[in-house]
């Protein structure tokens, strides 16, 4: 007799959801769909009136495609905001650029440079107008590549610190430092590119390994109270040889043991615990003459080796007890240049020694200068070389002891052109770190007010505020002003005889008004009596040129971004007082950035932080971890990964490592993260499928329940308990690793797996496949919200594909979810012995003893209450006994449904529920047929 072929009326999954992804060719049609329905207002409209969350965009620099650190640090971004919008908050998301300053000009003069054209030659308007036209191309390009990520922003309403308004509140914000006394004009050393022609900033800098020249110098000693000394040289040790021709002073240390030496026919003051160290530069032998302390070479004086030139070089260079002075290198004498170091600058200055600005903006010495006029560049290594002009002219008079270019160090370059940098004192605009000021009432310094406000904010992770605050505490001044072209200028007037700054409620608006209506063009000699009003002359004052430092313009990014209404999404309700955003959100480097600088600006203009909490993330290494450059050869493109991966590949990468520290991506990472991808959407795919005509009649309440779906209800509750935590941790790596888990762990290893015989065998009517479907629907509702936000692209698709005129999944909020109570440590229990099962069986299977676990019957040594452990554990029978056992089942198998059992007369026949079953479905459609 044939046997009836069972297949048909088997209830296996069906949906229309595709198991390959396609998601390069996909996710742009969906990018496409959201435009058109404007989906980041239909997410305000959604949101409105809900507790806000303001996140602030860092600006980016306008300039050049996007990178792996953009799209990481823009996926981060969205996925806060994502995950507050489901908590059900309105998270607004305006992006933003930083389009002025050095980057931007830098790029603009290579095309000068390239035509062999001369930047300072050209109209400042004119080549303004070209640094505003290469930024906005570049926000063009950028933008268009971030939403390809599936950011969900304000696109079309951006900021940009170039817009007119954006620079008329910047020149505000400098103001009301002037207006509060927070600004001042001083000559100092700075950081200065002699490349760039400007002062950086810290944040401008990176520090690279070099070799330099290191050469020990013979000062000769003409006065002293110690007779002794006159005539013997004292030498320093320096690796800047360029410094020597502005030498001013020499320091010591006064509870430092010098020695006086002869070395050869020379005698020599070197410090007692480096002359040993000396004398190997030096060469030859050394006999010890005398043992002089410190504080008694007060009042010494020695002369510049180059004295014979006169003039500057003629007057005497005293020794200055300095507590700067270590033993740890060098001679433990250290040349004073107070143009070109910061304790040099200081200690020169406390005895009258002020700086002679010999070097010029290029690097070259003034032409008028007594020793080398006109040549360099300092930073030269020729110019510095043991045989370069310094050394040579040293070596000419004997001053000259010992010098060799193999002097390793770690030395500070600009990060824009990548050429060393010098410290070179000019006048410059600074703001007081340890003035006292006074703001509605409270009169603290601005380093007090900022260590205060760091105490008060939450740092993600948490080392960021000890990194911040040592950084804060030890700052000098901030150096506001730039001497480049392409910025917001200081728009102050200075009155050129008192030298004050003119600080005129009048005048101060006019300013203002005028950058707002002609952007910082506006600044210009031809509108200075204008601005300055009919009552002051013009000729009585000087328009300051400088532009500020970009780090300003950022810095105030909160207060034309979040406090001036234009974006009215960002605006806080009436007399709110306080941070205006809830998070900042950038790399680790913006705590010298721009972190600090909107702290400092904030908190001079406002006496509190500009945010709530400030999350880091780390940077991107390749998968070697190495750091990733063009020259390596190591860089990877975001746009050509979301072209053979798609965008949410690259999201659940962002997401899924531990992006407060630094990490990788490579080839294999990302194989492994597009493994982890398919498993999502093979869990989405099977939910479809199990779903299919699902609707509300058939859903079970949780009491009528098996055991088995209460429990995966519970390991549901707790995965939406540790999802939380994550969104209010910001620990997006938990976040994806929890969700990931439960869908491989709680679900397609375990209730997928064991449910799949009900599901595809019991009746529609029976109660469990009914509780089996209605866990699946609220397993499939909790899963796409929780998904949501980091496949944004494939849980639109998942959502679409149930609910075709559902609108869009990131409209939901999030779910919620039963509260079941199970007993956690039994099931834990069970799983642990279920997998015990499955280990003991997979020798038989290997030897083909059995097919499957379905052909096994098991002994056990479980006496615990359980359910159907056979149906747990996907076997034939268990029985329980003292120990583990697995054996071949003598029970013939269903045909349908394929499992063993003692009713099931011979092979093929039908076990009673499926006979069951099937005689219900052929009564039903009239079908009768005969085994």
């Amino acid at each position: 007799m044939t046997q009836r072929d069972y297949r048909n009326t088997v209830f296996l999954p069906k949906t229309d959801f595709p198991m390959k992804a396609g998601l390069p060719q996909k996710e742009p049609g969906i990018l496409a769909r959201w435009a058109d329905a404007d989906q980041y207002r239909l997410v305000r409209d959604a949101r409105k009136a809900r507790e806000k969350f303001i996140l602030h965009d860092g600006p980016p620099y306008a300039n050049g495609d996007m990178h792996i650190g953009h799209a990481l640090n823009h996926i981060l971004k969205d996925m806060v905001v994502r995950t507050q919008t489901l908590l059900g908050k309105d998270a607004p998301y305006v992006p933003g650029w930083d389009c002025h300053g050095l980057p931007i000009e830098w790029k603009v003069e290579e095309e000068y440079r390239k035509k062999k054209l001369n930047k300072d030659e050209v109209p400042p308007a004119e080549f303004r107008a070209e640094c505003r036209a290469y930024a906005r191309r570049w926000v063009d390009v950028q933008r268009e590549q971030l939403k390809r990520l599936g950011i969900n922003a304000d696109w079309d309403h951006p900021y940009l610190t170039m817009d007119f308004a954006a620079e008329a509140t910047i020149v505000r914000e400098l103001m009301t430092f002037a207006e509060t006394g927070q600004l001042y004009r001083g000559a100092k050393p700075v950081m200065w590119s002699p490349v760039e022609k400007t002062a950086l900033a810290e944040a401008e800098i990176e520090y690279e390994d070099i070799t330099s020249t290191q050469i020990d110098v013979a000062f000769e000693i003409i006065e002293s109270a110690i007779p002794a000394l006159v005539g013997t040289h004292a030498v320093i040790w320096t690796t800047t040889p360029w410094t020597i021709p502005v030498n001013q002073a020499i320091a010591y240390g006064a509870a430092v043991e010098y020695l006086r030496i002869a070395l050869g026919e020379h005698r020599y003051l070197v410090a007692a615990p480096l002359v040993d160290t000396f004398v190997a530069r030096a060469g030859g032998e050394y006999t010890v003459l005398d043992t002089i302390t410190g504080a008694a070479l007060e009042g010494t004086i020695a002369r510049h080796p180059m004295h014979a030139l006169g003039g500057f070089y003629a007057r005497p260079r005293p020794f200055l007890a300095g507590d700067f002075v270590t033993t740890e290198s060098g001679t433990g004498l250290v040349h004073m240049s107070p143009d070109h170091g910061e304790d040099d600058f200081i200690l020169c200055k406390a005895h009258g020694i002020e700086p002679v600005f010999a070097v010029e903006a290029d690097g070259r010495y003034r032409a008028d200068w007594g020793w080398l006029p006109g040549e360099g560049s300092v930073i030269n290594p020729k110019f510095n070389a043991p045989d370069g002009p310094v050394c040579t002219a040293l070596r000419e008079v004997g001053a000259l002891v010992a010098a060799t270019a193999d002097y390793k160090h770690s030395y500070p370059h600009s990060w824009r052109s990548k050429a060393k940098v010098i410290f070179r004192c000019t006048p410059q605009w600074f703001v007081p770190m340890d003035k006292a000021i006074t703001l509605d009432g409270d009169t603290h310094t601005l380093r007090e007010r900022a260590v205060t406000a760091i105490a008060q904010t939450r740092w993600v992770p948490e080392k960021g505020r000890n990194r911040i605050a040592a950084m804060v505490e030890g700052r000098p001044d901030w150096v506001l002003s730039r001497q480049r072209a392409w910025g917001v200028p200081i728009a102050l007037f200075v009155h050129r005889q008192s030298g004050e700054v003119l600080v005129d409620a009048a005048v101060n608006a006019r300013i203002v008004a005028g950058i707002e209506a002609e952007g910082v063009d506006a600044w210009d000699d031809a509108n200075a009596a204008q601005f300055l009003g009919p009552d002051r002359d013009v000729a009585d004052y000087e328009r300051v040129a400088d532009i500020l430092d970009v780090w300003f313009d950022s810095g105030s990014t909160h207060a034309f971004v979040l406090g001036s209404g234009r974006w009215p999404d960002l605006t806080r309700p009436a007399g709110y007082s306080g941070p205006l955003a809830d998070l900042y959100l950038e790399g680790s480097d913006q705590h010298r950035g721009w972190f600090q600088s909107s702290l400092l600006e904030s908190c001079a203009t406002r006496g509190h932080a500009p945010y709530k909490a400030v999350l880091t993330h780390g940077f991107t290494m390749d998968a070697k971890g190495l750091k990733m450059s063009k020259s390596l050869g190591n860089t990877i493109s975001p746009i050509d990964l979301m072209r053979d991966y798609g965008a949410d590949i690259l999201r659940l990468w962002a997401l899924s490592v531990d992006f407060t520290e630094d990490h990788r991506i490579g080839k294999e990472i990302l194989a492994g993260v597009a493994d982890q991808y398919r498993k999502l959407r093979n869990t989405f795919r099977y939910l479809l499928g199990a779903l299919e005509g699902f609707g509300e009649a058939e859903a079970l309440p949780v009491a009528e329940m098996p055991e088995l779906e209460r429990y995966v209800l519970a390991r549901l509750g707790a995965l939406d308990a540790t999802l939380r935590t994550a969104v209010d941790d910001f620990d997006f790596n938990t976040y994806v690793r929890a969700l990931t888990d439960f869908c491989n762990e709680d679900l397609s290893a375990f209730f997928f797996d064991i449910r799949k015989d009900s599901l595809y065998c019991d009746a529609p009517t029976d109660t469990r496949r009914r509780a089996c479907r209605t866990v699946l629907d609220t397993l499939f509702q909790a899963l796409v919200r929780y998904a949501a936000p980091v496949l944004v692209f494939t849980a639109e698709e998942v959502w679409g594909t149930r609910y075709p005129a559902g609108g869009s999944v990131h409209l939901l909020e999030w779910p919620e979810i039963p509260a079941v109570s199970v007993d956690e440590a039994r099931w834990t229990e069970l799983r642990a012995l279920r997998a015990t099962v499955n280990e003991a069986i997979e020798p038989l299977r290997r030897e083909k003893v059995v097919g499957s676990g379905l052909e096994a019957t098991v002994t056990v040594p479980y006496a615990g209450a359980a359910t159907d452990l056979a149906e747990l554990f996907i076997t034939a029978a268990v029985h329980p006994g003292d120990t583990l056992s697995v054996t071949r089942t003598d029970d013939h198998k269903c045909g349908r449904c394929w499992r063993h059992l003692p009713e099931v007369a011979q092979d093929g026949d039908l076990c009673a529920r499926c006979d069951e079953v099937v005689v219900a479905m052929d009564t039903l459609s009239g079908d009768q047929v005969s085994a």
